[in-house]
């Protein structure tokens, strides 16, 4: 509209002149005069239609978002979608023969400031658009088509293309959708220019009013509804922790209770250790659905932000945030807020930490944030360690780890670490801190590899809850994992388990448990075969063991609940084979065979052979103690490739 309303002002211009300053102009000046104003008049009213029927057919093509132009005001100048909507017309004769017009009247325009003098405006009179500026807007209008297919690549192609400029990244932040937002940011290799940074918060005078703002968020969240446990020490936080009430009885602070070990001055104990308290309860108030509703009503997304902005020195309270965040993500009402509070573009920052705790936080937020591609949804202690990004590669079958009592997610499944006198460089090329995520990924693509975690809060804290016994059964972690591998669609697809020490117990639990539930009959008929890395079938030595040892090891109920020839033991063990030699489940057993040293005078044989003895399938002993018995010392390894042919032959069909 603009260049129509300039062409209109020229002609006004020259139709409108004033009376001449001389009465009679010699012949020559009027001929010469009449000449130049017949030629521009006659090539002004050309342009003039010309821009008229542009102005119209661009006007009908495009659907301008207002909030997106009052964004880019901001900027220095508007970018506007200069091509056709439609691909065929984009790359046709049509598209050609409008540019080559737009150049010929763009010409006409500067000709004409030359003569009369007038300066010519580069940016805006450039109304023909470059290659690259129609692709940008053609695929912006495809990330929002009906079809999901045209959506995906259109996020896809947006993230191949290595040469768009700054400002267009910019326009694509500013512009996208949230549904794009979040394709873009669980795109591999994704550009991070294309998200927004988080919006500014008003700065604080001290870290302490951080503090303050985060108890009085706990306060304000219901203290109902929740697990005992968790109830306890939220209440034991919110008391212990108050400076303000600390420094009027005398600078005595103790977190949690009476006859417990954490007991400190005010003056030792930093901020830092009482945000990360807070932070722990708020963990477990976010597995709460309508205490999520809570925590974004009272700024709590912004508040996070705030905390993670200032803690980037310390992984564990960025890694409890973002495990919030996953949390919250579970409730898609609460997707807004969340893209709107900035953490899409911390999420994709994260997802490119070359620490595989915190990418694999952060790509779970991400996977339950995205429902244009993820239908699961992944609750906390469930990571999918591959696929993290989108991928075009379709999913065969799934992986399930189930680390023992007192490992984890991670760390358990880590290669086994490398001797000291090994060269600095060539242990990092090759180490890898969790080899499901790296070796099996890349040897087996198609497959969903997902590693379990159990809720190890209460022993971070160092306090025992009252409540707790019942808690760390076998039996309880059973029906709570069963109920997160439900919703993470676990036994919709062929299905290997592969578990460690006591996890190997809980798997067995858990088929158990599935075989007389009709809405886990998925789980146990997918199974497709079970890999035990040193599993006490038949109880363990560890409780002949001084009080002193079974504490450093395992919990006091695991502990009882491992005892050699336990009557539990033994139910479990037949209920399983029960049904396992029904279902002629395919398993591979690894034993140790040397000890495990702790400190200088205790050795200690956790499973002995005849205890990892199942008593079906195959049993192979490795030189390794308990601990390493899961951490192949290096990918050609027989450990690590004796699991790869396994779970290759068991999934042959389905692979």
């Amino acid at each position: 509209m603009s260049v129509a309303a300039y062409c209109i002002f020229c002609c006004r211009r020259i139709g409108t002149s004033g009376p001449a300053t001389k009465n009679h102009l010699p012949w020559t000046d009027i001929t010469l005069f009449d000449m130049i104003f017949s030629f521009f008049k006659e090539k002004l009213q050309r342009g003039f239609v010309f821009i008229t029927y542009e102005v119209l057919s661009l006007k009908k093509l495009l659907q301008i978002d207002t909030q997106a132009i009052h964004q880019e005001k901001l900027k220095s100048h508007v970018y506007i979608r200069t091509s056709p909507l439609n691909p065929s017309e984009y790359q046709g004769i049509t598209y050609q023969a409008r540019k080559e017009i737009h150049k010929a009247v763009r010409k006409i325009l500067k000709t004409e400031a030359k003569i009369f003098r007038r300066p010519f405006n580069e940016n805006f009179s450039t109304f023909d658009g470059e290659d690259h500026e129609c692709a940008l807007w053609l695929l912006l209008k495809r990330t929002q088509s009906e079809d999901k297919e045209v959506r995906l690549q259109a996020v896809q192609d947006l993230v191949k293309n290595s040469h768009w400029h700054d400002y267009q990244y910019v326009t694509v932040a500013q512009t996208c959708d949230q549904r794009t937002a979040i394709g873009l940011a669980r795109s591999k290799d994704v550009d991070l220019r294309f998200f927004l940074p988080p919006p500014p918060l008003p700065k604080l005078k001290n870290d302490c009013l951080t503090e303050d703002e985060l108890r009085l968020l706990l306060v304000s969240l219901p203290q109902t509804g929740l697990d005992p446990c968790v109830q306890y020490f939220t209440s034991l936080a919110l008391r212990e922790s108050s400076q303000t009430l600390a420094a009027q009885r005398g600078g005595l602070w103790c977190f949690g209770g009476n006859g417990l070990p954490y007991c400190e001055t005010l003056s030792k104990v930093p901020s830092e250790t009482v945000e990360l308290f807070c932070l722990q309860a708020l963990v477990q108030h976010s597995k709460v659905s309508s205490h999520c509703d809570k925590i974004e009503a009272q700024g709590g997304l912004q508040l996070l932000q705030r905390i993670y902005q200032l803690r980037k020195d310390s992984a564990k309270i960025q890694r409890n945030i973002i495990r919030i965040i996953g949390n919250m993500a579970l409730e898609e009402r609460l997707h807004s807020a969340i893209v709107r509070a900035g953490w899409v573009s911390v999420l994709a920052e994260v997802m490119k930490s070359p620490h595989v705790i915190q990418s694999s936080h952060a790509s779970r937020a991400l996977a339950n944030l995205d429902r244009d591609t993820v239908q699961e949804k992944y609750p906390d202690g469930v990571y999918v360690l591959h696929p993290q990004y989108r991928s075009r590669q379709p999913i065969r079958a799934d992986v399930l780890f189930v680390h023992g009592l007192l490992g984890a997610a991670f760390k358990t499944w880590r290669q086994q670490d490398q001797p000291l006198d090994k060269k600095a460089s060539e242990a990092e090329e090759e180490y890898s801190q969790c080899w499901p995520k790296t070796w099996l990924a890349s040897d087996c693509p198609a497959l969903r590899i997902i590693s379990v975690e159990y809720d190890t809060h209460l022993s971070d804290w160092k306090a025992k809850c009252p409540v707790e016994p019942h808690r760390t059964s076998i039996a309880y972690r059973s029906n709570e994992l069963l109920e997160k591998l439900r919703a993470a669609g676990v036994g919709d697809r062929p299905l290997v388990w592969v578990s460690h020490s006591m996890g190997g117990l809980l798997v067995k639990q858990m088929l158990v448990d599935a075989s007389k539930n009709p809405e886990m009959d998925k789980i146990v008929n997918n199974t497709r075969g079970i890999i035990f890395y040193s599993v006490p079938h038949h109880g363990s030595q560890l409780a002949e063991y001084s009080i002193n040892a079974r504490y450093l090891l395992f919990p006091s109920v695991e502990v009882k609940e491992l005892s050699k020839d336990s009557p539990a033991l033994k139910v479990l063990n037949d209920d399983f084979l029960s049904f396992a030699k029904d279902k002629k489940f395919p398993v591979l057993s690894f034993a140790e065979t040397l000890p495990v040293h702790i400190g200088s005078m205790i050795k200690l044989h956790v499973v002995p052979l005849e205890s990892a003895k199942l008593g079906i399938g195959e049993l192979i002993p490795v030189d390794v103690n308990h601990l390493n018995i899961c951490k192949p010392k290096k990918k050609d390894a027989f450990l690590y490739q004796r699991t790869l042919k396994f779970i290759q032959d068991v999934l042959a069909a389905d692979l």
